[in-house]
C-alpha cells in the first residue's frame, strides 16, 4: 500500500497534529502519545477502502494509542478492528483484559469500548476496520473475542492472517471490481475466525464455505506457472474433495479448466508483448505458464486471440529499426 502520509516531509512542529488529523478523519478518533520527540518521530501511513472495510497500514516509531471513554461514547458507527502484527510485538488492552501480539498474530478490539494499544518497539501493523453491524454476531461473542492473540493456535486464524495481510498490502485489491469481489468474503472470513475461536461450528461453517471459492481462485493464480496444477492438488490444498471443488466453482459460474487456461494464456500474451518477449522462445514461454506441448499452446492461443503467439510477439516487437 502506497503511503499517503509520511512525516519525513512534514515540519517537526506539525507532525503530531497532522498524524492525529489523518487517523481521526480516516480511521477512528483516538489519543496518540508519541514516544520520541517530534524531531525524531517517524510515521508512514497508507489508507484504503475495500467496500465497507477501511484499511490503515502503518510503520512508526514508538507510540501509545488510547481510545478513551469519552471518545468511545462519541462513536457514530460502531466498528470492530483487527490489528495485524507484521514484525515485533505490541500490547492490546480492552474490557479488563490484555494480550501481547507477536509477529504473525492479530487481535480484535471494538470502537464502542475504551482500549489501549502499546507499541514500545515501534509500529509495523495493519489495522482493518469492519462495521460491527456487518459481522451480524452476538454482542457477547464479540466481547469475549477481544484482546485474544489469534494466530498459530487456530488454523482458521492463521489462514486469515495471511489473507488479511495480502489484502492490506495489495493496492490492486482496493480498486473497482476487485474490491467489490472481496469485501463480503472478507467479512465472512472474519466471522469464521471469531465463531471457530468460540467453538461454534454452526456459525463458522457458512463463512468458511462462503470464502472457499475466493480462496481457491487465489490459490490458482499463485500457482499458475506450476505444470502439475490440477483439480486433485487444488482440492487437497483446501481439505476438500475434488467433487466438492467442482461444485463450489460451478455455483459461481467457473469452469476450472477454462479458468486456468484463460489466465495462463493471458500471462503468456502479456509476457510475449512485454519488453523481454524475445528473451525466450515461444515454446519456452508456453512452458513457463504450464503449456508443456508447444503445438497445443499455439492452437489454444490462436483460438483465444485470433493470432498465433509468434505473430502476436512480432506485432509488439517491430523488427525494423526505429
Amino acid at each position: 500500500m502506497s503511503p499517503v502520509l509520511d512525516t519525513a516531509f512534514i515540519p517537526p512542529q506539525d507532525r503530531e497534529e497532522v498524524v492525529r488529523h489523518a487517523v481521526w478523519e480516516s480511521v477512528v478518533a483516538v489519543d496518540i502519545d508519541h514516544g520520541p520527540p517530534a524531531d525524531d518521530m517517524s510515521v508512514r501511513i497508507g489508507l484504503a477502502n475495500v467496500g465497507p472495510l477501511r484499511i490503515c497500514s502503518a510503520r512508526a516509531t514508538a507510540v501509545t494509542i488510547r481510545r478513551t471513554e469519552r471518545l468511545a461514547r462519541q462513536d457514530e458507527e460502531p466498528a470492530v478492528f483487527l490489528g495485524l502484527q507484521m514484525t515485533g510485538t505490541s500490547l492490546v488492552a480492552q474490557n479488563g483484559r490484555q494480550c501481547v501480539l507477536k509477529t504473525g498474530e492479530f487481535a480484535l478490539y471494538e470502537s464502542i469500548s475504551p482500549y489501549t494499544l502499546l507499541f514500545d518497539e515501534g509500529v509495523d501493523h495493519h489495522f482493518l476496520r469492519f462495521p460491527r453491524s456487518a459481522l451480524a454476531l452476538p454482542d457477547r461473542l464479540l466481547r469475549e473475542s477481544t484482546t485474544i492473540a489469534l494466530g498459530s493456535g487456530n488454523p482458521v486464524a492463521s489462514l486469515a492472517f495471511t489473507y488479511f495481510s495480502q489484502l492490506a498490502g495489495n493496492d490492486r485489491l482496493h480498486q473497482g471490481v476487485h474490491a467489490d469481489a472481496i469485501a463480503q468474503p472478507s467479512i465472512e472470513l472474519l466471522r469464521a475466525v471469531l465463531t471457530s475461536q468460540q467453538g461454534n461450528s454452526s456459525l463458522a461453517k457458512a463463512p468458511l464455505e462462503a470464502t472457499l471459492s475466493l480462496r481457491v481462485t487465489q490459490y490458482i493464480r499463485r500457482h499458475l506457472a506450476d505444470p502439475d496444477l490440477s483439480a486433485a492438488r487444488i482440492a487437497a490444498a483446501h481439505d476438500i474433495s475434488v467433487r466438492h471443488l467442482y461444485a463450489v466453482l460451478s455455483r459461481t459460474g467457473i469452469s476450472l479448466g477454462d479458468f486456468i487456461r484463460t489466465r495462463r494464456l493471458a500471462e503468456c500474451k502479456r509476457e510475449l508483448a512485454g519488453p523481454n518477449g524475445r528473451l525466450r522462445t515461444i515454446a519456452a514461454t508456453g512452458r513457463r505458464w504450464g503449456f508443456t506441448d508447444a503445438t497445443h499452446f499455439s492452437k489454444v492461443f490462436k483460438r483465444a486471440y485470433g493470432t498465433t503467439p509468434r505473430n502476436w510477439r512480432d506485432q509488439n516487437h517491430d523488427r525494423s529499426p526505429a
